[in-house]
């Protein structure tokens, strides 16, 4: 059963016909707007990718793709994207892969929440985050300045969750970072829920939480999502802070070591 849901985010490996559209610079990094196609109908994906100008790394950088959290399913322009904290993984000496997700920015469409629901719009829009992440590695191991072979996911609240169905259905993962991430208590369509994907993440996965988020409570949600997982017991963690929702503006700096040190040791230290 779970491989009839697996390969509903399955796609054929067409070609890209990828185009850097623009190249801006900024103090601290580079960052490129890159178009392709994407791997369903006739649209074209959009893929950002930021490099670090400064820290201890230098080409091929390893690659580090974020999945943002809800905010951005109301954002309709480029000019409103801003990577905030993320900028720890530049200052670390590693790329930032900033896929342009279904329903986000200037790709808008009629889904209204990250709410899950048992739609088959919210359903369809699950399978392309799927397809649409799986579009842009397909786009990192055309490029020679980045590492394809020591790609991590980066997940933050919305994009905590879908970690756990992206990294069960994306094979190429070395590491896993979700932030306030947990389970929703809304019904939802089995192939698009990530309850039934947790047994078959199996990658190494450290999980930042609040022990007071009312997104998702520590023991109804939090708890059960973690100890689903199929990752061995020895490579997850569990990190829970005194903090609600907001454990990267709460706890940064705690945040921010646990998540490199985590990728200095299942991905390795920067070259």
């Amino acid at each position: 059963v779970f491989e009839v849901y697996r390969q509903m985010y399955a796609y054929d490996r067409t070609p890209l016909n990828a185009a850097v559209i623009s190249v801006d610079t900024s103090a601290n990094y580079v960052r490129e707007r890159i178009e392709m196609d994407a791997a369903y109908g006739d649209e074209r994906l959009t893929v950002f990718m930021f490099f670090p100008l400064e820290g201890p790394g230098t080409a091929p950088y390893q690659p580090v793709v974020f999945f943002p959290g809800s905010n951005d399913l109301y954002k309709r322009s480029y000019d409103d994207m801003n990577v905030g904290i993320l900028d720890f993984v530049l200052r670390s000496g590693r790329a930032l892969v900033y896929p342009v997700y279904k329903g986000t920015y200037e790709r808008g469409s009629d889904l209204a929440s990250d709410i899950q629901d048992e739609s088959n719009l919210y359903r369809d829009h699950v399978i392309a985050w799927g397809r649409d992440i799986g579009r842009a590695i397909d786009y990192v191991e055309t490029r020679p300045d980045l590492d394809a072979d020591r790609a991590s996911y980066l997940g933050i609240s919305w994009g905590g969750v879908m970690g756990g169905i992206l990294t069960a259905v994306e094979r190429r993962f070395k590491a896993s970072l979700l932030v306030v991430g947990g389970l929703e208590m809304q019904a939802v369509q089995p192939m698009a829920d990530p309850f039934h994907f947790l047994p078959r993440v199996t990658l190494p996965t450290l999980m930042l939480n609040g022990k007071y988020d009312s997104f998702f409570p520590l023991e109804a949600s939090i708890m059960p999502f973690f100890e689903n997982l199929g990752t061995p017991e020895e490579d997850k963690k569990i990190v829970i802070t005194d903090a609600n929702h907001f454990v990267l503006s709460y706890n940064a700096n705690l945040a921010i070591a646990e998540m490199l040190d985590w990728l200095d040791r299942y991905v390795g230290p920067v070259q």
